[in-house]
């Protein structure tokens, strides 16, 4: 069973292809949780992003929870001042959210919110600045209370990454790695040492929201990283289509949009929860129907 959350316990059994058998705490059982459905259903599962805040929070806490009503995991970003990684499209979301007036508080309670009224698995996003002004520990904490299972950090500089590791451990979150472009074998059975969960690979090269066809060598990346590192690939990172989203659900275990539903979003600036609704569905289509 899972242990509550802040509690110390083993550390999780990997097999290769096999999701993590161990989740360290409830929270991270039910990212597990959805990952399997999706794979006893045979297809990938989908993962949407959304920087928390954004347009307000109001609308960004419908709008998720209309995007919950088609993915499998709801990833939801820390707004910041300055997301180095990302393109224009999360840039401007990210500011806007900033200007609404975003605190980090708003993350707890709509992560708390979402764990109540929906099934989906909840991964954070985030930049180390905002977690190291918060305080590793605490932020850990209080983010597997409100349901979060999993943490990806871009920029997790090497000199915090042992403050990070045990801080997430202590409070049973997982710690997805986004993998680097052009790593060798042995990096990469590194980062499955020190990982959980599942790992995060770039659907093309550069920052976040590129509309570009994906990378020929992507299949092959795939399978490299799932079996050096013995856990789930997500491919994320450039997805801006449907059809790219069936494209990558051929071969990985999850695909994971954000540009693209905050694009359309823009298009419905009286209502961008319907636009969330609609976006949603058209790649949970594509999902569904993944070019073999």
């Amino acid at each position: 069973m899972p242990l509550p959350c802040g509690r110390r316990r083993p550390p999780p059994v990997r097999e290769a292809h096999v999701i993590t058998s161990m989740p360290p705490s409830w929270a991270a059982a039910r990212l597990d949780y959805a990952l399997a459905t999706s794979r006893v259903e045979q297809r990938a599962a989908l993962g949407l992003y959304l920087p928390v805040g954004y347009p307000t929070r109001r609308a960004s806490v419908k709008a998720l929870r209309q995007m919950a009503q088609h993915a499998d995991v709801l990833e939801l970003g820390i707004p910041h001042h300055h997301p180095h990684m990302d393109g224009p499209v999360i840039r401007q979301a990210s500011a806007q959210a900033v200007t609404e007036g975003f605190q980090m508080v708003d993350l707890f309670e709509v992560a708390t919110e979402l764990t109540a009224s929906t099934t989906a698995g909840l991964v954070v996003m985030s930049y180390w600045s905002p977690i190291e002004n918060y305080g590793p520990e605490a932020f850990a904490e209080r983010l597997c209370v409100a349901g979060v299972g999993g943490v990806l950090i871009p920029d997790l500089p090497e000199h915090a990454a042992a403050t990070w590791h045990w801080a997430a451990r202590e409070a049973g979150l997982y710690m997805i790695p986004l993998i680097p472009p052009h790593v060798s074998n042995a990096r990469l059975a590194a980062i499955g040492a020190e990982s959980s969960g599942m790992v995060y690979a770039p659907a093309t090269p550069g920052r976040t929201g590129a509309q570009r066809p994906l990378t020929r060598y992507l299949p092959r990346v795939v399978r490299r990283v799932r079996d050096e590192t013995g856990m789930p690939v997500a491919v994320g990172i450039g997805i801006s289509t449907p059809t790219q989203a069936a494209e990558a659900a051929a071969y990985a275990d999850a695909v994971v949009v954000g540009s693209a539903v905050i694009r359309h979003m823009q298009t419905q600036p009286e209502a961008p929860d319907v636009a969330a609704a609609e976006v949603a569905q058209a790649f949970a289509e594509g999902v569904r129907r993944p070019v073999r």
